[in-house]
């Protein structure tokens, strides 16, 4: 099955990839981008991945046994306690398999929502971002805080579209431990990182392959998106394709990368923005009763 039939599209035209993960066009900043805290109460991810918020959510601490949260200016350290606890989780099987440590990147903002640049999902608090580096020391907050004081780092040779060298044993083991965790639903990783992870001996079960999926740029981290929580009210993905996914399907997705394109015209900006959809009506009341 082609990987646009899977993901629900009929066609990759060159621009897609540059779309989904270029800074959102609607708007300077959102309403949500305004919230400090979450809501209190319980906890509930509303809504679709992509179109929804978070009711009750929970702060994941900047630091712990095995991770620290990086770009902390930015406040998108929140998510559903699902999330938060499986992410503290993930940081305990690190620190056990000692193999450095990890660093957790935006996650969603104190009520979720929809961001102005960044991301077109996180906004329901189940999605998290998680770099592949493993090298840097356990720091203080402010040797976190901003976007240049820990630098991301690539691990795809972006002319040749293969793992570079630094795609090390301990990259790999940092994203199967983030798969084998049944609340996952999704990872996202480069291609070429797939194509690695599918050529490497594991002696244990391989079954966790098939979460892990190709997507554009996700080149120095990978994206974990849980599903979503018993009696929640949001929409989760169908389940990925049977199988390993190491087939035809990422090579497709290579054969792609590397296929020549003709230089990207001028970015014009649009004189009618495309219309933003409307957040489910709960996510709605949230931002109403914070306006009175």
């Amino acid at each position: 099955m082609s990987r646009f039939a899977t993901l629900g599209l009929r066609t990759s035209p060159w621009w897609l990839g540059a779309l989904l993960l270029s800074p959102c066009l609607a708007s300077a900043s959102t309403p949500w981008e305004s919230f400090e805290r979450p809501t209190a109460g319980n906890a509930e991810s509303i809504g679709e991945y992509s179109n929804g918020c978070l009711l009750g959510g929970s702060a994941l601490p900047h630091a712990g046994p095995g991770y620290q949260v990086v770009r902390l200016e930015r406040r998108r350290n929140f998510g559903h306690p699902e999330l938060v606890d499986y992410l503290k989780r993930l940081g305990e099987r690190v620190a056990n398999r000692n193999i450095g440590t990890m660093l957790v990147a935006d996650m969603a903002m104190p009520r979720g929502g929809r961001f102005s640049r960044g991301h077109r999902s996180h906004q329901s608090g189940l999605d998290a971002d998680i770099w592949l580096r493993l090298d840097v020391p356990q720091l203080p907050p402010d040797q976190r805080w901003g976007y240049s004081d820990v630098p991301a780092e690539l691990y795809v040779d972006r002319k040749t579209w293969v793992a570079t060298d630094n795609f090390r044993w301990a990259q790999a083991e940092l994203i199967r431990l983030a798969a084998i965790d049944d609340r996952v639903a999704r990872i996202f990783v480069n291609p070429a990182l797939k194509k690695n992870l599918c050529q490497r001996r594991w002696s244990e079960d391989r079954s966790w392959l098939r979460k892990v999926r190709p997507w554009w740029g996700h080149d120095a981290h990978f994206h974990v998106r849980l599903r979503c929580p018993d009696g929640d009210d949001c929409k989760d993905q169908r389940e990925p394709p049977e199988g390993e996914g190491c087939d035809a399907e990422v090579d497709e997705w290579l054969a792609d990368f590397r296929r020549p394109r003709e230089p990207a015209p001028p970015r014009q900006t649009p004189a009618t923005p495309a219309p933003t959809p409307p957040p489910p009506q709960r996510c709605q009341i949230i931002l109403d009763i914070d306006k009175g």
